[in-house]
């Protein structure tokens, strides 16, 4: 039985290795930073110079890549992949990266994001023939690249993804070059970086995050740009755009929730900006209270800011239980909000007889929140009062990442003060958009995607509201 948790789930994580003795090893580490942004699936492909070994399973990083595992992936190349599903199939067939001998010979390719009109071209290909082997969107665009009829792989890759629509930051591997690629509006997050060679040669890498970065030794240089597509190979590294880049439309949730707070994403540090939600949080509204308790872990530097802001000391009143796996075995007897009890337990000498501010980054059907609430109130706690770092969650994403249908989501569905009351909390706000947009430091023009809290989508894909993407997005 999966474990029940009211929040959104990421889209996965991708890295690239580039002449490294130990590529595969260098691309495990890499995922292992970013095993947040997926605990379903993870798979790395390694070349060295003259064939591609590729491995991957269901489950977490660490338990898929033993020592044996890892010294059978040899090669100065490699590239990986963490996953969720975020509809669709939850299978090893969907796992990435994905492996294929074509006519451009054989390819590796891993996605992060969703391709909105991938049920339209895996329609168009299937009629010209192609045989799919898989329920993923990713693979539509390994049939796009192998049917092309550019002479060059970079140039069947351009053409590729100026066929392909959404949100994508992907990296590709064949046995000697690696490419890494970005959407046009640049709404999933990718980054290229060094490590010093000891004779000179440097390693290049790239990955979802920079904290990927921080742990091999690696020094960010700068981001993937939107449209742009990178080749890494003998002749070294070469840049070129496949498409003009569009209004920018970086995804603002991954300020507020997805990304590790240790890194830097869209050129910006998340935990100061997860800092100034908090703050501005507490600016817009404040609140006669005892003590500020984050519900761990996202919300923990937001209350950070909340508490330095409005002077309420912060106590850490609820604790997570990071070992808890994917599944469990149900007591016999049930055991009432048993699931978020297993990840939250409060800390009874904390809360009780105070007046509590709860500090969290979203509220999405409300189911968690109500039993975090009720939790909290059982072990004493005089009064609670519930802030959210981010506006009311109005509408689903098609972007890549889990989100309910807008019937589930409960800011579609009712006021804040029936959120309110449906929560059980003594009073509840949320942060407002342009205090959002605010702290995550936005200028003019727009930048950020808020799609999630307006309804406005930045693309003409989506008049059918809470359809599902056709396909399982790329993740």
């Amino acid at each position: 039985m999966v474990i029940p948790f009211d929040k959104f789930r990421e889209e996965c994580g991708v890295v690239a290795i580039y002449g490294h003795p130990e590529a595969s090893k260098l691309a495990y580490l890499s995922l292992y930073a970013l095993q947040h942004r997926g605990q379903e699936s993870a798979g790395i492909a390694a070349s060295n110079g003259e064939r591609i070994e590729l491995h991957k399973g269901m489950g977490l990083v660490a338990d898929l890549f033993t020592g044996d595992v890892l010294g059978r992936l040899s090669g100065s190349l490699a590239i990986g992949h963490t996953r969720y599903s975020t509809t669709g199939d939850s299978a090893l067939l969907n796992a990435q990266p994905i492996m294929v001998e074509c006519n451009k010979g054989k390819i590796a390719l891993a996605h992060n994001g969703n391709i909105t009109n991938a049920h339209e071209v895996h329609a168009q290909l299937e009629q010209q023939g192609s045989i799919f082997q898989t329920t993923s969107d990713t693979e539509v665009v390994v049939h796009l690249i192998a049917r092309s009829r550019e002479e060059t792989l970079a140039d069947a890759m351009a053409d590729a993804l100026r066929r392909i629509e959404g949100a994508f930051s992907l990296v590709m591997m064949t046995r000697d070059r690696i490419f890494a690629a970005r959407d046009p509006r640049g709404f999933r997050p990718l980054v290229m970086g060094r490590i010093a060679g000891q004779v000179g040669v440097d390693t290049v890498v790239f990955a979802s995050e920079t904290c990927a970065f921080d742990l091999i030794g690696a020094t960010c240089e700068r981001e993937v740009k939107p449209g742009e597509l990178i080749i890494v190979g003998p002749e070294g590294v070469h840049s070129r755009f496949y498409a003009a880049q569009q209004p920018q439309s970086n995804c603002i949730f991954e300020h507020v929730y997805f990304s590790r707070p240790d890194s830097i994403v869209f050129g910006r540090a998340v935990q100061q900006t997860r800092d100034a939600l908090g703050r501005q949080l507490a600016l817009e509204s404040p609140v006669e209270a005892d003590i500020v308790v984050p519900v761990p872990d996202s919300g923990v530097t937001a209350a950070m800011g909340y508490s330095y802001q409005s002077g309420i000391p912060i106590q850490f009143g609820l604790i997570r239980n990071h070992y808890v796996g994917r599944t469990f075995i149900e007591p016999e007897q049930r055991v009432r909000d048993f699931g978020v009890k297993l990840k939250l337990n409060p800390v009874r000498h904390v809360l009780e007889g105070k007046r509590v501010v709860l500090i969290d980054d979203s509220i999405v059907r409300g189911t968690t929140s109500k039993k975090i609430v009720r939790m909290v109130r059982d072990a004493g706690a005089k009064q609670v009062h519930m802030r959210i770092s981010c506006p009311p969650t109005i509408s689903p994403c098609f972007y890549g990442v889990d989100t309910p249908s807008k019937n589930q989501l409960i800011a579609a569905n009712k006021s804040v003060e029936e959120i309110r009351e449906y929560i059980g909390a003594d009073s509840l706000a949320y942060l407002s958009l342009e205090g959002l947009r605010k702290a995550a430091g936005e200028c003019d023009p727009a930048t950020y995607c808020t799609a999630c809290y307006t309804g406005k989508y930045p693309t003409n894909i989506v008049e059918i509201e809470d359809i599902a993407p056709a396909m399982t997005p790329g993740d």
